[in-house]
């Protein structure tokens, strides 16, 4: 029998070897307030006085709790007094793993308190840790950028002793990757320029915080040395730009934590990256559950508008639908939703502005296809389209272009696709509510009319030497248009095409069985899109 040596408290083999190291721990115990500290107190203070919340209050909110673990969070510019750390700066960026909604994400956010959020002041050289945009790459997670950055700037200059040849996206290819393997989203906190201006765009979603957050390649200062003119940095890139003229950000939020929750609900659409399947949650709204205003929404009178987003939440789960871009191009309604508790895509016309297709609209309608197909969701449409929106203005701004990048976006897809026709269908942007291949349905309600263009307008120029040569031509034309109305019911087209038409309060649970038997196509189809996603 072999004898355990005793332990003694001189036995140093046993001992913990941190005590070893008390020094170092110590040290990096001090590193890490230092980081903490951000741009110090006076940084704080300026951020405070703006209206804003620092980079790590951010993460806060955006995290589950405690489940925020930082990386890099040592690296930045260290100031020594012989051989001992006496200040250290850190770089303007905190960086780091969380969960949000359970599921874990890359975020990234900068620091505007340390040298105005700019790159300036550390660089990374030979050992370089990874990036968070390459980690989000090959953890196949989400990756969040919490933008308050103001790009580059000349002081870097003077910290690296000379200037630099512009070669970003050596560091910016993973985030172009990114846009075809997880979600992207983008939320800009602050005044945004340069690189993180178009890193803004480099998303698959993104947002602004209304009146403490711009966006712009240069700012005002920029602008005055090129062009000569002063302008605020509201007037330049503010919330009244770009949420609804521009159209280069999605959503406005009236407050930083309503921007943060906007992220979280975004994100909880979608799956970790195109590999898994998005999640469902437990449905509280009765599938099969008949709406009867869904027989009064549609007016008889052509010409009384109706507002969509009825339309939308009587159909999906009941307060499901989160709307994307709802100021820019307003004639079409587009956003994410549940059916049975499944995501899905969605979008509308809304005659409430126009309802006809323009370069605005086909827009919003372009990114909502490639979001959907790049994550396997389902997209259903509620087609009442007059068209594409007609006139000078809309010749300027290439309507035509426009509409041959909408045929394509929908012919190239191949996510599972279900329409119904609620009201009009005419015309080459009706067509793009139609998808000629892999799983497509089609509905149609009682209300709907359709053609190749619009009965009015087409009588005119298709019998016009008719209508000229009668003795009464306005009797002509209303004789023409009665006569061909005639023939234009819905019902018509199904005795021809077995077109299926269906009672409107039946919607919710056709369109409920669709996205259910859509799952198994959609788990055939994960993985990457042949089709790039362009923001």
């Amino acid at each position: 029998m072999t004898n355990k040596p005793e332990e003694t408290s001189s036995d140093t083999s046993r001992m913990p070897r941190a005590l070893g190291w008390s020094a170092e721990l110590d040290e990096l115990a001090k590193r890490r307030e230092f980081a903490r500290g951000m741009g110090g107190p006076e940084g704080i203070a300026r951020q405070k006085a703006q209206g804003k919340l620092t980079v790590r209050e951010r993460i806060d909110l955006l995290a589950d709790p405690s489940s925020f673990r930082e990386f890099m969070g040592l690296m930045g510019s260290a100031t020594y007094e012989d051989g001992t750390l006496t200040k250290f700066t850190p770089r303007a960026s905190v960086d780091g793993f969380c969960s949000v909604n359970g599921r874990k994400v890359v975020v990234t956010g900068g620091d505007f308190t340390v040298r105005g959020g700019s790159g300036g002041g550390s660089h990374g050289g030979l050992g370089m840790e990874m990036a968070a945009n390459r980690r989000a790459l090959e953890w196949r997670v989400p990756y969040v950028r919490l933008l308050d950055a103001a790009g580059g700037s000349v002081r870097s200059f003077e910290d690296m002793g000379r200037t630099y040849l512009p070669d970003g996206n050596s560091f910016t290819a993973p985030d172009v990757q990114l846009l075809r393997v997880v979600p992207v989203v983008s939320a800009v906190m602050g005044s945004v320029a340069g690189l993180p201006a178009v890193n803004a765009c480099i998303a698959h979603f993104n947002l602004m915080v209304k009146g403490t957050s711009q966006l712009f390649p240069g700012g005002p200062p920029v602008v005055k040395a090129a062009l000569g003119y002063d302008v605020t940095k509201e007037q330049l890139g503010g919330y009244q730009m770009h949420a609804s003229q521009s159209g280069v950000i999605d959503n406005l939020a009236e407050s930083e934590p309503e921007a943060i929750d906007m992220v979280r609900r975004f994100l909880g659409y979608l799956p970790s990256n195109v590999w898994e399947m998005a999640p469902r949650e437990e449905p509280g709204d009765d599938p099969c559950r008949r709406d009867e205003r869904l027989l009064s929404v549609i007016p008889r009178d052509s010409r009384r508008a109706y507002d969509g987003h009825k339309l939308i939440r009587a159909v999906v789960d009941e307060g499901s639908f989160f709307e994307i871009a709802p100021l820019y191009g307003r004639a079409r309604i587009t956003g994410l939703a549940r059916m049975n508790g499944y995501p899905v895509g969605i979008m509308a016309n809304n005659p409430m502005f126009g309802a006809s297709t323009d370069v605005a609209a086909g827009e919003k309608v372009i990114r909502l296809i490639r979001l959907c197909d790049t994550f396997h969701l389902p997209i259903i449409s509620l087609a009442d389209e007059p068209g594409f929106m007609v006139g000078l203005e809309s010749e300027r701004k290439g309507i035509e272009r426009a509409g041959a990048r909408m045929v394509i976006t929908v012919c190239d897809s191949q996510m599972p696709w279900a329409t119904v026709v609620v009201g009009q269908l005419y015309g080459v942007a009706g067509q793009c509510h139609h998808r000629p291949s892999g799983m497509f349905q089609r509905y149609a309600w009682p209300s709907a009319n359709w053609g190749s263009m619009h009965i009015e307008g087409g009588v005119a120029a298709a019998y016009r030497r008719e209508i000229e040569a009668a003795l009464d031509p306005d009797a002509r034309l209303a004789e023409i248009e009665a006569r061909l109305k005639a023939m234009a019911s819905p019902f018509r087209t199904a005795e021809a095409t077995g077109q299926d038409i269906i009672d409107p309060r039946d919607t919710r649970r056709l369109l409920c069985e669709f996205v259910e038997e859509a799952q198994p196509i959609l788990r055939s189809q994960l993985g990457q899109t042949a089709t790039p996603y362009l923001p």
